[in-house]
């Protein structure tokens, strides 16, 4: 069950790759604060800048944290394909690692999409109520263009859909998972540990809202903790995910599908019917669960695994 770790097992012991994780999550969230803290830089001077700024900040610590995993995995001498895929950075089976965990994660939204839906068409029939569809077709697809550009010249989405998850997932499933299993650690542990951390990181947002929002400690508590019981979930099911299918797009694209679309809708006011798509969603989703996070999907044998972790079974 060594995999690509090797000696793994021999070669990290359990303190040592705990302490990495619990550093890793740390750096992650002080580096953030570094260059106005420890570098005494000036504030910046847009919102453009200073989210920039915090770019720059997440690559570095991201990289930080890949360069250590290679280290205290002693994989200096390794080959660049094989230290990739130790980070679940892999070519082959691509199309099944976005797909099917895409699919799988979309069921959790069955609601939602229902709701958007619903308002969609009653926003639809309130603005162009007496234009025929072919009209109405056009006009939306004449909007298409202004609207990607707008979306991709919005800082906010690069950090919510780009920058954000791509370094969060780097750093909480691609360099602590391997740690974590390679010291030899149950799977069931690595997945809730590593969501632990990763909830933990956020909670410089209590100190955002207490601060800068000038919220109350009561609320600026309430909103962290829903912030934290979500992260936490998601946390475990990308580590889940990751371990699964031993591929880094899997949690990422789960990642970036989950930011874009909140927190689920279970219910609306007045209408059944998102209720029950949400329950049929839900019931749908642990039904597929593990049937759609086969390894076999996503490896050409399972006898001889090109995971990682040697998970395949």
């Amino acid at each position: 069950m060594a995999g690509e770790c090797g000696t793994g097992s021999e070669n990290v012991s359990i303190p040592v790759a705990v302490a990495a994780c619990v550093a890793m999550s740390v750096l992650y969230v002080l580096i953030l604060y570094a260059p106005t803290v420890i570098l005494r830089l000036r504030p910046p001077s847009s919102f453009t800048s200073f989210m920039i700024r915090r770019f720059v900040c997440a690559a570095v610590s991201s990289s930080a944290s890949l360069a250590a995993t290679a280290v205290i995995l002693s994989t200096r001498n390794w080959e660049a394909s094989r230290l990739l895929g130790i980070y679940g950075i892999r070519a082959d089976h691509l199309w099944q690692a976005i797909v099917y965990p895409l699919s799988l994660t979309s069921l959790m939204y069955a609601g939602s999409f229902v709701l958007k839906l619903l308002l969609l068409l009653k926003s639809w029939r309130e603005n162009h109520g007496g234009c025929s569809s072919l009209y109405r077709i056009r006009s939306f697809i004449q909007t298409i263009p202004s609207q990607l550009f707008s979306f991709a010249s919005n800082v906010s989405v690069w950090r919510n859909f780009v920058v954000g998850p791509v370094t969060e997932e780097l750093v909480f499933r691609s360099c602590m998972i391997p740690l974590l299993l390679c010291a030899g650690l149950r799977v069931h542990i690595a997945i809730f540990l590593c969501p632990i951390l990763f909830s933990l990181a956020h909670l410089n947002h209590f100190m955002e809202l207490y601060i800068k929002h000038n919220r109350n400690v009561l609320k600026a508590s309430a909103i962290v903790g829903l912030q934290l019981g979500y992260t936490a979930v998601f946390g475990s099911y990308a580590s889940f995910l990751f371990i699964r299918t031993g591929h880094f797009v899997s949690p990422l694209v789960a990642h970036i599908f989950c930011n874009y679309m909140g927190l689920p809708v279970f219910f609306a006011r007045g209408n059944g019917l998102v209720t029950a798509v949400f329950l049929a969603g839900l019931v749908a989703f642990m039904m597929l669960l593990f049937p759609l996070t086969n390894p076999e999907f996503y490896n050409d044998r399972t006898s001889d695994c090109r995971c990682w972790h040697g998970y395949c079974s």
